[in-house]
Parts: C-alpha cells; structure tokens; sequence
C-alpha cells in the first residue's frame, strides 16, 4: 500500500490496543496502541508507515497525532487505570522537547481521567543510540513529570548497554520473533541475560513482545520478563478485554515452565553427586605423595565417562596443574601450557570460590561455550583441599545424552 493512500484514509485509521500481561498475576496491566486501518476489504496493519524513514515525517507526525488522540479519548472515556504504551518517534521528541505530546495529554492530566505515570513512550533502540546527546535531558524531564520511559527492540543488534543504563529507562523492550521456528539461539540468550541483570540493576522492568509460540513464553519467562505480549497470549483488538482473559493459559504454562525447571534442577543435582562420589572415590584410593599432575591423569581415567578436560587451581585463580584433556580417540593426554595461568577473571570465579570454602561442597556452572571447542558445556568444580580447587569440564555429547541437563 502506498503512504499517500494511507494519508488519504487517515479518518479510518483507529488504534487498536495489544494487551500487556504481567508474571505476578497474570492479568491485563496495559496496552500499546498499535495503528490499523479499516480498509474496504477488510482491517491492514500499518506499523510499517510509522518505521519507514523514506516517508515524510510530516506525514508520520500528523498521522500518530491522529492515532494518539483517538487512543487518549478511548482510555479516558473507559476511566482505563492501566499503563498507556505510546511507539513515539525519537526525533519528534527532540524537536519539540516533547512539548507537543505533552500539550496533547495535559486535558486528561488536568480533569485526573489519565496519570502522568499511566503512560510509557516507547522509543526505538536505533534512535537512541543515534540521538543520544540530544534525547537524555528531554528524557529526563518527562520521567521527572512521571511519564515512563521504554526502550524497544532491544538486543536485536549490538546494543550498547552502557547507554541504556545511562538513560535509566523504565521499560526495556525486547521482540522474540527472531526465534525462528521455536529455536533459542544461545547467542540471543547471552545478550538477554545481560538484560535481566541491567534491568534488575537499574529498576526497569523487562517485556517481551512478539510472543507467538510456546517456546517463545518459555523463553522469555526463563529471561526474567515481567511482562508478556504477543498473539499467542491475545492479539490486538479495537476494545479492551477482561483482565484475567488470559490468566488459565499463562497459569497452565507457567506452570509447565516451573515442572521443566524443576526436573532440570535434580537432574544437574543427580550428576554434581555422581561426580562427588566417583571423585572421592578416587582420591580415598590415590597416594598423596605424587603429583598433581598424577592425580588429575587418576581422576581422568577413573570419570572419563563424565568428562574431558581436567585441571587445579588455587583459591587466587592460578592454575596449579597441566590440563588433562581427553583426544579424538579417547586417550587423556597432559598440555603443560595450562600451568600458571590464572582464571580469577572469569565470571563467579572467585564467587564460586568463597562458595566452596563456605559450603564445602562442589558447584556445577550453567551452560557455557567452550572457546577452544566452540560447543556448550557444563564445568564442576569441586575443594580438593584447603587451597586447591578440581575443575572438571563436561562435554556437551554426555549433557546431550542425559535427561534435561540441556
């Protein structure tokens, strides 16, 4: 469709509103405005016109004038108690310091049927990060009034999370559509567990959108999201929905969610046991005068089913023995070039350190990727003394084989 036939329809654009569902109660707690119009031969999606640059942003502006006026009037008049999500346009805000939404929302402010704080502008990551001098002070005097921040389609490119931190927005936005056919790349995962702790460090809150499928809910449950949206929970309609319209569903799936978690959770339990008894079987029966070097080719043999590198460590991070790394063929074999190096930078190293000399016990780490295999992998670590700590790599082909240890 042509912009200039949607700018000759501008009176039968209407905003339809998508719900937002919390984790807390699974309830109704929002809605963005999205734009459609009511076409002759039937209802078309135009969010595209809002994103593509190529169209005059005087044609953009007076159509989301537009759309946001019908959306403020449909709110007021349902005494709607709920967030408000406005998509507004970086550069707008820039260009009047927001003065224009502003003067816009300021009837409803002034007779109290809408709150400042009801209402979160949603700005796209891109623009931020391109106008980010120019849009902090404008974003800081609208949070200052209590209008809230979001930040959308976070974590699609390189974000820059130090800017978002700076920005201190109220909403991080992150779509999971780019879950193609219900896979969970990894690569994703990583980014978004940055998210879950930048959000929780700076008080925003996580939604995700874009939920369609299952897997895509379980996801982003498992990265923390407090907030849900997506037609696998309801689609967008043109008139508001019960607030409990999705609570079975979302309760049946959460539901799910924490059994799953569960059974991986015992799982990664039976196998750090495994490991406990089979390693101290081994070191009951293993002379203490030799080397470690010698110990870590015993405890290889004895739990090659288990795993593939083995190597010691001191409480400061510095490697104390060769690794002990199993070939192609199954034969264990020293690497003298890991001695003395020190592993205290890596995350929860010295965490996980504190950990075992408190508890006493041995830790299995999530799921990582081994640089020099380039696959994932779990580690176990395990005090072997006072001052000396096992590190045992298993490779992902024995995770893959086990239940839920994936």
């Amino acid at each position: 469709m042509d912009p200039l036939d949607v700018m000759m329809e501008k009176d039968n654009v209407i905003p339809y509103f998508l719900p937002i569902f919390n984790a807390e109660k699974q309830i109704v707690v929002g809605y963005e405005v999205v734009a459609r119009l009511n076409a002759s031969d039937g209802v078309k999606r135009i969010g595209w016109f809002f994103g593509d640059k190529t169209i005059p942003s005087e044609y953009r502006n007076e159509l989301d004038d537009h759309l946001q006026r019908l959306a403020l009037e449909h709110f007021a008049a349902a005494s709607f108690k709920g967030a408000m999500y406005f998509n507004y346009d970086a550069r707008q805000l820039i260009k009047d310091s927001g003065e224009s939404f502003l003067q816009r929302i300021n009837p409803y402010i002034e007779d109290q049927t809408i709150q400042y704080n009801q209402i979160i502008l949603g700005l796209d990551e891109k623009d931020v990060h391109s106008y980010y001098a120019e849009i902090k002070h404008v974003l800081t005097y609208l949070q200052s009034l209590g209008i809230r921040i979001g930040i959308d389609n976070v974590g699609q490119s390189s974000s820059q999370i130090d800017q978002i931190a700076m920005l201190h927005p109220n909403v991080i936005r992150v779509n999971v559509s780019f879950l193609n056919q219900d896979s969970l790349p990894h690569l994703y995962g990583d980014v978004h567990q940055s998210l879950t702790m930048l959000s929780r460090k700076i008080g925003a809150t996580l939604l995700f959108d874009g939920i369609s499928t299952f897997n895509q809910l379980n996801y982003a449950w498992r990265n923390g999201a407090r907030y849900y949206q997506g037609p696998y929970l309801l689609a967008a309609s043109k008139e508001f929905v019960l607030e409990d319209s999705c609570r079975e569903r979302m309760q049946k799936d959460f539901q799910h969610f924490i059994t799953y978690e569960r059974k991986k959770m015992q799982a990664q339990l039976e196998l750090s046991n495994e490991l406990v008894h089979s390693l101290r079987a081994t070191l009951k029966h293993t002379k203490t005068t030799g080397t470690l070097d010698e110990l870590i080719l015993t405890v290889a043999k004895d739990l090659s089913e288990y795993v593939f590198r083995i190597y010691i460590c001191n409480e400061e991070g510095l490697q104390q023995s060769s690794n002990v790394e199993k070939d192609q063929e199954g034969v264990w074999q020293l690497k003298k070039e890991g001695l003395y190096k020190n592993w205290s930078w890596r995350p929860y190293f010295l965490e996980n350190i504190v950990r075992m000399n408190v508890e006493k016990k041995g830790i299995l780490s999530d799921l990582y990727t081994d640089i020099e295999r380039d696959e994932q992998i779990r580690t176990f670590a395990y005090p072997i003394s006072e001052s000396l700590y096992m590190f045992m790599d298993i490779p992902y082909e024995y995770l893959f084989e086990q239940n839920d240890l994936i």
